[in-house]
């Protein structure tokens, strides 16, 4: 899973939405579908874009969240993981 900071970053700043999009030139529907985390691609250029202007890295903005394995029946989470 990614997860995507950009309503933590703007909070931090007290910026709006509306801020950025007119700062970056990104399209406001646009720049509230990363703030909710909606988008299912990440323009690279959107990314360039938001990073300059927030002054941060990538790694800020989005992060990887590993997805948890379930247990089998009858086994620890360790032994399934010695499986895998």
């Amino acid at each position: 899973m990614i997860k995507i900071h950009l309503s933590k970053l703007l909070g931090e700043r007290r910026w709006t939405q509306a801020d950025l999009a007119r700062i970056t030139g990104i399209r406001p529907s646009t720049i509230g579908d990363y703030y909710h985390e909606l988008v299912e691609r990440v323009n690279l250029n959107h990314l360039d874009k938001i990073c300059e202007v927030l002054g941060c890295q990538v790694s800020d903005v989005l992060e990887y969240i590993p997805k948890r394995k379930r247990a089998t029946r009858g086994k620890s989470i360790k032994e399934n993981r010695k499986l895998c």
